[in-house]
């Protein structure tokens, strides 16, 4: 294969994500499945699908619809009725209503353009946000109206704030009612957050996008609740201000005022809301009253380093039975009632309820998540197998099991517990075909994979060893399952090196303990793991070279990489660096004062943990590479870090990506950006 077919390929498939199916959603009675699958492997337009009867069928595809619909991007994200028959989408910025069981899509005339359409339970409306306000609309398209609208230019109602969305996982803003007259809906006012800038560096002309942003240390939005009626009435909901003294657990800073509105929802309970302090030490469950908008704690947690909910909780069942997280041990599990989860099990979400029958994934071993069950008949029940990383939707007696397994990806549709017939996955298979070894390694029982070329053979010689983690705690690279980054490793291993991937202390899935070793330092403990990793495997595998060591990584993984050969150029021989945060007081608050505390309160930790104060020390190869429209990690990062270095007269390498945000998949981009870390690593290792 040459050098260029794997990456033109990566690059042409958006890093393989191409042609999944994804975003499902399984109809109350069980019979229906919706997903959202682009058009092959390759092609980028999504398309609206209906598994039904064992059988799959097209329900939009917007490069039919005309009408000034959106055919390159297709359908992103949609959302559906109680019943799964009202679908709606946005189409570049038009909302479109479909029905799963007959007709064409339509297009519905709204106020301006739309964001996360929502229809309501009973199908009769449509939510929108447009402008920064709450809107809805008769499905029939009449009746447009607004529900609830902002004071003032800094204020949005119905979407998330930039914590929410971007560190705690909250994708959405509003709520609807099981009874579909009323909603609950969150407030949003920035105008005391900080402001960025995005410019378009090539286009000089155009003027910069202000965006806010709460960086460590700084003001966060302010997000308060509403309950709005469809007739148009406005209740606050009277969210606690300041959990008391007596639930402060004993730490080197404190705040206790409820700044973090974590998760919402209408339960069967009633509007259900999880609220978190500033120092995220203490976390509140409450249940308002829909009338009043007065609350009543159901839950409330503390914790002396963070308090952390599983994605999907808190959840009631349909006879109210709390689904609560709780700390058990070393185990991150939950309880349903008054029932643990057994233990050693590591609960990754809660998928949600069917009656009294409750769905979530959880891992006993770090490397794989499966799929469990527990009704109170039967109790506890793993649904699957095979090794590999598995989740699932539920609705009715049917499961959708989304499985990535070693053997690739596969979504089965389960019915009455029996396989009823498979969704298909258009995925193109790499052209290089992952041969991963999966290891344990050192006193801490690290878990790593490792690549070696598909033709090299035991005692053919040494060859330069590449580290490839990630090592962040917001995801796992070393699981028993196919991805991105296991075929990308092996790309690397066929171009003549050995390959390492190893989770760290601070990555998910091994536990509280493991979780916490990165607290006051984010660098020091996952270097440290990174470097006993290498020296495990190089004792069991003479391939790995230790006179030649190169490691890369984005975003997490690159503030690694450029921390490995500025502290330790005794193991490191090299290094790319794609948008590293090099200075964590310009990351925001929510992730790096988990971590770090308060940055006017804990400066030592932001100090240790800055790689600016260390630019003198570099004396080994590095590329610095950030694109100049990156909107989470700010190129002011690396551009602060080249300054630094070349005050100190350190040589050093920066590739600026115009136009390129966070994620790098763009043809031209993607793939030229593999090449060029190819040869720069390849001159650097003299591999």
């Amino acid at each position: 294969m040459e050098t260029n077919a794997f990456p033109r390929q990566f690059a042409r498939t958006r890093r393989f994500s191409l042609g999944v199916p994804r975003q499902f959603t399984v109809s109350p009675d069980g019979d229906r499945v919706l997903f959202v699958r682009s058009v092959s492997g390759s092609g980028p337009r999504g398309l609206l699908w209906q598994y039904e009867h064992g059988a799959e069928r097209l329900l939009v595809d917007p490069a039919a619809l005309g009408g000034g619909a959106e055919a390159s991007a297709g359908v992103v994200a949609y959302a559906t009725d109680r019943a799964a028959r009202v679908v709606a989408y946005a189409l570049d910025g038009a909302l479109w209503v479909v029905r799963t069981d007959g007709g064409a899509p339509r297009r519905i005339p709204t106020a301006g353009p739309v964001t996360d359409p929502r229809p309501s339970p009973d199908g009769a409306l449509i939510a929108y946000v447009t402008g920064g306000a709450l809107r809805a609309v008769r499905a029939d398209g009449t009746q447009d109206r607004p529900l609830a609208e902002p004071e003032g230019a800094e204020v949005t109602y119905g979407l998330p704030d930039h914590a929410a969305a971007e560190s705690i996982g909250r994708s959405r803003g509003y709520w609807w009612s099981p009874d579909s007259d009323a909603l609950l809906v969150a407030r949003v006012d920035t105008s005391m957050v900080e402001r960025r800038y995005i410019s378009d560096l090539s286009d000089p002309g155009r003027p910069p996008r202000s965006i806010p942003y709460p960086a460590a240390g700084t003001a966060n939005a302010e997000t308060s609740l509403r309950l709005v009626t469809v007739e148009g009435g406005h209740t606050p909901v009277r969210l606690p201000r300041r959990a008391p003294e007596e639930d402060a657990p004993a730490g080197v800073w404190q705040d206790l005022a409820f700044e973090y509105v974590v998760s919402a929802g209408w339960q069967s309970a009633g509007p259900v809301i999880s609220v978190q302090t500033r120092d995220q030490r203490t976390m509140w469950v409450v249940r308002a009253d829909p009338a009043t908008g007065e609350v009543e704690p159901l839950c409330r947690q503390t914790d002396d380093y963070w308090v952390e909910f599983p994605p999907g909780t808190p959840l009631h069942t349909a006879l109210g039975t709390a689904v609560l997280p709780c700390v058990r041990g070393d185990d991150r599990t939950i309880r349903i009632g008054g029932v643990p989860a057994p233990a050693g099990l590591q609960v990754r979400a809660v998928l949600g309820a069917v009656g009294e029958q409750v769905f979530f994934t959880a891992s006993e071993d770090p490397a794989e998540v499966h799929v469990w069950s527990y009704a109170p008949e039967r109790g506890f029940v793993r649904l699957t197998d095979e090794p590999g990383v598995h989740t699932a939707c539920v609705g009715g007696d049917t499961v959708v099991l989304d499985s990535r397994t070693p053997a690739g990806h596969t979504v089965t549709v389960v019915r009455g517990g029996r396989p009823a017939g498979r969704i298909t996955v258009l995925t193109e298979e790499p052209l290089v075909t992952p041969r991963p070894v999966h290891l344990v390694l050192g006193e801490r029982e690290l878990r790593s994979r490792l690549h070696l070329p598909s033709c090299y053979e035991a005692g053919s010689g040494r060859l330069p060893v590449l580290l490839c983690p990630y090592a962040g705690p917001g995801m796992q690279v070393v699981t028993r399952a196919s991805g991105w980054y296991t075929a990308v490793a092996q790309w690397y291993a066929e171009q003549g090196f050995a390959v390492l991937a190893t989770d760290g202390r601070g990555t998910p899935g091994r536990g509280v303990e493991w979780q916490r070793g990165i607290v006051g330092d984010r660098l020091g403990p996952v270097l440290e793991d990174q470097i006993d990793a290498l020296h495990a495997a190089a004792e069991r595998y003479d391939a790995l070279d230790l006179a030649r060591v190169g490691v890369r990584g984005w975003s997490f993984s690159g503030y690694l990489a450029a921390g490995a050969v500025l502290h330790r150029p005794d193991v490191f021989h090299a290094a790319v660096a794609g948008a590293p945060p090099t200075d964590r007081r310009l990351y925001d608050t929510y992730w790096e004062e988990r971590f770090l505390g308060h940055p006017d309160v804990q400066p030592d930790a932001y100090e240790r943990c800055s790689l600016l104060p260390h630019a003198g020390k570099l004396t080994r190869p590095l590329m610095l590479v950030h694109g100049l429209a990156d909107d989470n990690v700010a190129p002011a990062h690396t551009l602060r870090l080249s300054a630094a270095l070349l005050a100190a007269g350190r040589p050093h390498t920066v590739l600026p990506l115009s136009g390129t945000g966070h994620l790098v998949n763009r043809e031209g981009v993607a793939d030229s950006l593999l090449l060029l870390e190819l040869d720069f690593l390849k001159k650097s290792l003299n591999a």
